[in-house]
């Protein structure tokens, strides 16, 4: 008999990058009375990850609950990025309804329609926080018009349009049912939550059912599942079935289980159907497992989540450094093939296969952010290997044969005096322009670009707007090929012709041949590119080169040279600068780009061999 449990909620909180959503649960938080009075919170309370807190996004989706009158909230803190789409997918099968923030001055943005659209089709009741409304030029009135716009556009059923609507400052922890005047409080939102969200409905009396939305790590506890309990009742120390989406079973006992309240997992002995729950003591668990009663036979449904649309290779580190910095053992391919199976079962978007040779790694994900994020996280954890220029993935049409590539939606701000330099970059890399107009100087272009002629686009889109342009893509569909090459790089590299240190005599009188990446006194080898060329082909430098010392002085002091400052690269700069014959060695203390032929004269030799081919090719 199903039952409805009118003292809990779940919700989610969905929105775009930077709308405000981490912010709004710490007023959240707050006003539920979690802190003590006077303690220091800080800001961003959910983003503990430090990658989360470095690049001000979030990454991985947070699970907390606050009580407000009686009603336990269990509130899941979602990604805006749709890179990590995949955490959005799998949280919101635990919820029943979700928050959909909406920046006043902004309105809805590309995330908006990904996480929008995910929700709508789980069919889950969303409330409308405009947020930031005290922000100068908020536009509170024409960002409600184009969210319902994009409701209808989405297909939101009648229901689901008639959304009940809150304007918020998340960062005053302040909200209002009427725009001209917030309340000093978040009231309002709890208790539009209370009365829109609907309560769970259960089956208190059914064998217990819970699907594994998300895993933890605990170094005492092991593997911790999360999960909402969908029927019956789980105790601690009950025997219970892990049954795989394919059928199989594996029989366990519950050792521990959870709730969890304010910012703190608690231990119970009995949870009942409709709550967020995690348990720990059943070994191996995977996303999309069912937990469950041993008289349950089948299994829960699978989370579907969407295919990841570019790859890059992982292997082993084959540098002259290699084994320099990592930790011991860590850069065995044994390791490295272990980290990132590891990696599938809680990152559901990820795909990982075996390469063509022992130590090499295909890695698939939803973008180059989504794989950048798995590079520096396992950097961080002492890991040592490189990787290669991402790649898109390619689909066969299964009626017609014919190969897909996947496309993308590209979103862009930027000042009416740049758009004509934006129109001719984009035209160059196959886009297809869908819609533009331009409101206070800022012209606003969408575009539909085949994912591989965007690759490396980021970089040249910030350098072109002076970092002022606004970049955003989001995964459109598969559709055929389009014809041509993407645009090659348009700067080569500056390539070490032999292993030494760097010295300032030589980097003075080679800088006019382009900019450099390293300064005076790093170690580098052969084939390590320690530059960018100020023309499109490759050039071999000696920056190991010392001034031959004599006895004569011939140094004119009004002849002096000075070097330049030289160009620091982030790991997302030297993904987005890789070159098809180029390798990124990584490293917990550095980041190196290298030629995947390290031998100057090897490589010219490769380079004329693969001509000398495709002219016969072309020949025939």
């Amino acid at each position: 008999m199903i039952q409805t449990r009118g003292d809990l909620r779940n919700i989610a909180i969905i929105a775009h990058v930077d709308h405000g959503k981490t912010t709004l649960v710490d007023g959240m938080l707050k006003q539920a009375k979690v802190f003590r009075e006077g303690a220091q919170t800080g800001e961003r309370i959910l983003d503990s990850n430090a990658l989360e807190r470095e690049r001000g996004i979030t990454i991985l989706a947070k699970n907390t609950a606050v009580t407000w009158r009686g009603v336990k909230i269990n509130i899941v803190d979602t990604p805006g990025h749709a890179d990590f789409g995949g955490e959005v997918e799998r949280v919101l099968n635990m919820v029943d309804g979700a928050l959909l923030l909406i920046d006043a001055v902004e309105g809805p943005m590309p995330q908006t329609r990904f996480v929008l659209r995910k929700a709508l089709e789980l069919g889950l009741r969303i409330i409308v926080v405009i947020n930031k409304v005290d922000r100068p030029f908020a536009r509170a009135d024409d960002a409600l018009n184009k969210t319902f716009d994009l409701f209808i556009e989405l297909g939101a059923s009648d229901e689901q349009a008639n959304f009940p609507i809150v304007y918020a400052v998340g960062l005053e922890g302040r909200a209002s049912l009427k725009a001209e005047k917030l309340d000093n409080d978040l009231t309002s939102l709890f208790e539009t939550i209370l009365a829109e969200v609907p309560p769970p409905e259960v089956e208190p009396d059914a064998p217990a059912r819970l699907l594994v939305t998300s895993l933890e790590y605990d170094s005492y506890k092991g593997q911790i599942g999360v999960g909402r309990l969908r029927s019956g009742v789980l105790r601690r120390g009950m025997p219970v079935v892990r049954i795989r989406p394919d059928g199989q079973r594996t029989s366990g006992k519950l050792d521990y289980l959870f709730t969890y309240h304010n910012l703190t997992r608690l231990e119970v002995d009995e949870v009942r159907a409709g709550d967020i729950v995690s348990f720990g003591g059943l070994g191996e668990i995977n996303i999309s497992d069912t937990i469950a009663d041993p008289a349950v036979t089948a299994p829960l449904a699978a989370i579907n989540v969407d295919e990841p649309t570019v790859r890059m290779t992982f292997g082993v580190n084959t540098s002259p450094f290699a084994g320099r910095d990592g930790k011991t053992g860590w850069g065995t391919s044994r390791r490295l093939r272990e980290r990132l199976i590891n990696e599938t079962r809680s990152n559901v978007a990820l795909r990982v296969a075996d390469g063509q040779t022992p130590d090499r790694f295909i890695v698939s994900g939803r973008g180059e952010l989504h794989l950048g994020i798995l590079i520096e996280t396992m950097r961080r954890e002492g890991y040592e290997f490189e990787v290669s220029k991402p790649e898109v993935i390619y689909h066969q049409d299964p009626d017609t044969g014919e190969l897909l590539e996947p496309v993308e939606e590209v979103y862009i701000e930027v000042a009416d005096d740049l758009a004509g330099a934006i129109f001719e970059m984009l035209g160059s890399r196959r886009g297809r322009l869908l819609d533009m107009h331009s409101e206070n100087d800022t012209t606003y272009l969408h575009y539909l670009v085949p994912t591989r002629f965007l690759l490396g686009f980021r970089s040249q889109f910030i350098r072109a707007t002076s970092g002022l342009g606004v970049f955003n893509t989001l995964f459109h569909s598969y559709a055929p090929l389009a014809g041509g090459e993407p645009p090659r790089r348009q700067f080569g590299s500056l390539v070490a012709i032999e292993t030494g240190v760097s010295v300032t005599y030589a980097m003075t009188h080679l800088q006019q041949r382009g900019t450099f990446f390293i300064i005076p006194g790093t170690e580098v080898y052969q084939g390590q590119v320690v530059g960018e060329h100020i023309r499109s082909d490759d050039l071999d430098i000696n920056v190991n080169k010392t001034k031959h010392l004599s006895a004569i002085h011939t140094k004119n002091y009004a002849d002096e040279l000075r070097l330049k400052a030289h160009r620091e690269l982030s790991l997302d700069d030297l993904i987005e600068f890789m070159a098809e014959d180029e390798l990124l060695e990584v490293t917990p203390r550095n980041l190196r780009l290298r030629k995947r032929i390290l031998d100057p004269e090897e490589r010219i030799k490769t380079l004329k061999r693969r001509e000398k081919m495709l002219a016969e090719e072309k020949a025939e």
